[in-house]
């Protein structure tokens, strides 16, 4: 998370401390608003993790995200 955090300060040009807020607010929204499954994806990559490569799981980030964009599911 500390990669996204750096980005969000350089490119909004707000300090470190600001951007983690920032950051703190998206991540706590996604978690609300993705189905468990899909949250625990998104938060293993930024906590540097990888994803799994099992295609199962990569459709239902899929879908997740489709529906959080509103894609009809």
């Amino acid at each position: 998370m500390d990669e996204l955090i750096k980005l969000v300060s350089k490119k909004a040009g707000i300090p470190a401390d600001q951007a983690k807020k920032a950051v703190d607010a998206v991540v706590g929204f996604l978690k609300k608003k993705l189905p468990a499954p899909v949250f625990s994806q998104v938060e293993g990559l930024l906590s540097g993790g990888k994803v799994a490569a099992a295609a199962d799981k990569a459709q239902g980030l899929a879908k997740g995200l489709g529906g959080l964009l509103g894609r009809k599911k």
